[in-house]
């Protein structure tokens, strides 16, 4: 993967609301503090409980986080998206990490390091408040992640899924949405908290009845409505 040329950074970072609210002269103050790190797809970018040292933003690519149990059970807590952050938390308190994160895909991660990016935030206080925005908005997700694998089945958490996925990256194809974005059975069954086979029982089902196909690897969703219903 090429090095990217500093507008290329900024027009990924400004796919997120932390660094959309900041001025040109604090965004390039960022840049200027941040390191490029390239990571191959699969490959483990931190695990829970190595230093809380850095911030990092996602360019190109995306990153899994995940946590496991004691049992071996693990779990997808977040996918980080071209302009997301991830890592704030430790790095604000300097704690261990509290999560893993893996590459998704051959990912460019911009890493700002704590003993730089604190000082900074302390000359711009404003900047504290944007990030909190940030944290707020995480936390509001994990939430609602949290309450549907509580209230619902496991065919309305895939749905509720794949529905936020088509939202995200969905774009329009021959009989329905393609969700331009591969994860793997075994990525969607840890964010509905479920098993890859159970996931794949489910997806024939819902290709028999035609609710759902797959395009050289992409999923497309043909009838939504009905993926709503179960969510609803």
């Amino acid at each position: 993967m090429a090095v990217l040329d500093r507008e290329t950074k900024r027009t990924a970072l400004l796919a997120s609301p932390l660094f959309q609210a900041m001025r040109p002269a604090e965004l390039d103050g960022i840049l200027k503090l941040s390191i490029e790190r390239r990571v191959k797809r699969g490959m483990t970018i931190l695990q829970k409980g190595d230093p809380g040292d850095s911030m990092m933003a996602v360019l190109r690519g995306r990153v899994r986080i995940s946590a496991v149990s004691s049992d071996g059970k693990e779990i997808t807590l977040n996918v980080i998206n071209p302009g997301e952050v991830f890592g704030e938390i430790a790095l604000l308190d300097g704690q261990p990490r509290s999560a893993d994160a893996s590459a998704i895909e051959d990912t460019t991660l911009l890493v700002v390091e704590r003993r730089n990016l604190v000082p900074f935030l302390r000359a711009n206080d404003d900047l504290y408040l944007r990030l909190l925005a940030v944290l707020c908005e995480r936390l509001r997700s994990t939430s609602m992640a949290l309450e549907a694998i509580a209230l619902l089945d496991l065919p309305g958490r895939l749905a509720r899924l794949l529905l936020k996925l088509a939202g995200d990256y969905g774009r329009p194809a021959p009989g329905g949405v393609r969700i331009d974005v591969k994860l793997s059975q075994r990525d969607l069954a840890t964010l509905v908290a479920s098993t890859r086979e159970s996931v794949n029982k489910q997806f024939r089902v819902w290709k028999e009845h035609g609710v759902l196909d797959l395009d050289g690897g992409y999923m497309v969703l043909r009838r939504p409505a009905e993926l709503r219903a179960l969510v609803e």
